[in-house]
């Protein structure tokens, strides 16, 4: 019975290798007549040969489409052209003009010893960095800049981006993902609307600086986690704000802001862009300015384009926060690093606000100054709401009737023409939600008195022109 057995296993064990030996045989030989076919098989299409005078013909008549549609212009008055460095003072179209337009906050622009600096690092190093900051595009002048703003902030890590808008744009993504909830105040800025887009996580606008609103959302999220405890575990939360908000120049209302943040468990990033090198004993922002320690913001971003007169933007917190962007920040990892040249500029202009933080103090005197007096002007409060807080470097004069292009073009030309420069706030068509029209005015520390009444006088010589006009 044993080698009935012992027969029967050899038998159907040579039966089963001659099945599988003959089934790759017939395998590999239906592989290789479908190849044959593919590579011998004529094709159905018919070839068109076309004559050279039919060639020539299809050539011309052929209009490539558009890469991008068609751009919508705000205005129809022609460019203005600005000549000469951006200082206190400005040429525009050949006539010299006090500058209440650029974001030069501090007056570093022309700093001769950023100047100076970014002369020797062109020709040490060139004029571009020549890749991505992964790749081969870092320069130890980019890793002494990250640890002196990691320095300033008191915080563990930093990390530059090339360029200030990619700064708030991809920082987001980079944490924030489809299954998280962001809660954003209306009126953050584009960069911050694009991140959030960016991130595809559920989305909830509060109303401007209303806290009572943001804290009703909350509630009516806490509800909802209740109901659904499971997903609520695998849930984050964010809050995303401006320190001051550029469409408006509101300051934001921290410390009830802390207070939910705390509550709730929520991840806080905040855009410091007009807040850093302004606020603060030391220019270190809203949490210097309201004593509260940077180490219970998860994330603070700003852009470099302003305080720092150079180009770029950065983010600071917590070593593993930080690090986590060098994989994930799309902007750090896909563009080219900051050249050196505006490095060293942000080196020294950070230096420069580091050792000598009384310029801090001038330009929150000059800003309060312009605040005053464009609210004791009777004729500028009869026709503008003055939209901004008074230590805000971006201040919106608000028209209080209904304005129209030409009442804006009309003011922006009669200050150009009597020697101050202003400019209309602008928006792209995708920015949400619709901001009213406004006049912006960018203040400087370099300011005087004198300049003050100036444009405080030529603000409404401006106002009587155009309604003797009308």
């Amino acid at each position: 019975m044993q080698i009935l057995l012992q027969f029967l296993l050899d038998t159907s064990q040579y039966i089963l290798y001659e099945f599988i030996t003959r089934f790759h045989v017939y395998l590999q030989l239906f592989l290789v007549l479908i190849v044959l076919w593919v590579v011998f098989k004529k094709s159905d299409k018919k070839v068109i040969r076309l004559s050279k005078e039919d060639e020539e013909k299809i050539i011309r008549e052929w209009k490539p489409e558009p890469l991008v549609g068609a751009l919508l212009h705000h205005s129809t008055s022609p460019p203005r052209i600005v000549e000469r460095k951006i200082d206190k003072y400005i040429y525009v179209d050949g006539v010299k003009c006090l500058n209440l337009a650029s974001y030069n906050f501090l007056g570093l622009l022309t700093n001769d010893a950023s100047e100076a600096e970014a002369l020797r690092a062109v020709r040490k190093y060139g004029i571009g960095s020549c890749g991505p900051r992964g790749f081969y595009g870092t320069v130890d002048v980019h890793l002494q800049l990250e640890e002196d703003l990691a320095n300033f902030f008191h915080l563990q890590e930093a990390i530059v981006y090339s360029y200030g808008f990619s700064a708030i744009s991809t920082a987001i993504p980079a944490y924030a993902k489809r299954s998280d909830i962001i809660f954003a105040d209306e009126y953050v800025n584009f960069a911050i609307q694009k991140g959030i887009d960016a991130s595809r996580s559920e989305i909830k606008y509060f109303r401007h600086n209303d806290v009572e609103h943001l804290h009703k959302l909350l509630m009516e999220q806490a509800e909802l986690d209740l109901k659904n405890k499971k997903k609520a575990k695998k849930t984050r939360k964010f809050l995303i704000i401006e320190g001051i908000y550029s469409k408006t120049g509101d300051m934001c209302p921290f410390p009830e802001l802390m207070v939910l943040k705390k509550k709730y468990k929520l991840r806080l990033f905040i855009d410091e862009s007009l807040t850093f090198g302004v606020l603060g004993k030391s220019g270190r922002g809203i949490t210097q300015h309201f004593g509260v320690s940077p180490r219970d913001v998860d994330l603070i971003i700003a852009s470099m384009e302003y305080s720092l007169a150079t180009v770029g933007g950065f983010c600071v917190g917590s070593d593993f926060i930080v690090e986590h962007q060098r994989l994930s920040g799309l902007g750090y990892c896909f563009s080219a690093s900051l050249p050196p040249l505006l490095t060293v500029t942000a080196i020294t202009n950070l230096k420069s606000i580091h050792t000598n933080p009384t310029i801090i103090q001038e330009l929150n005197n000059t800003c309060k100054h312009v605040h005053t007096s464009l609210k004791n002007n009777n004729v500028i409060m009869d026709n503008f709401n003055i939209s901004g807080h008074e230590l805000s470097p971006v201040k919106h004069l608000v028209p209080k009737f209904e304005s129209s292009d030409r009442f804006m073009e009309h003011f922006v030309n009669y200050c150009q023409e009597n020697g101050l420069t202003v400019c209309k706030a602008t928006y792209l068509p995708e920015d949400r939600p619709p901001c009213l029209p406004s006049i912006r005015l960018a203040i400087c520390r370099s300011l005087t008195s004198s300049d003050v009444k100036q444009a405080v006088d030529t603000f409404e010589s401006a106002l009587n022109s155009y309604f003797l006009s009308e």
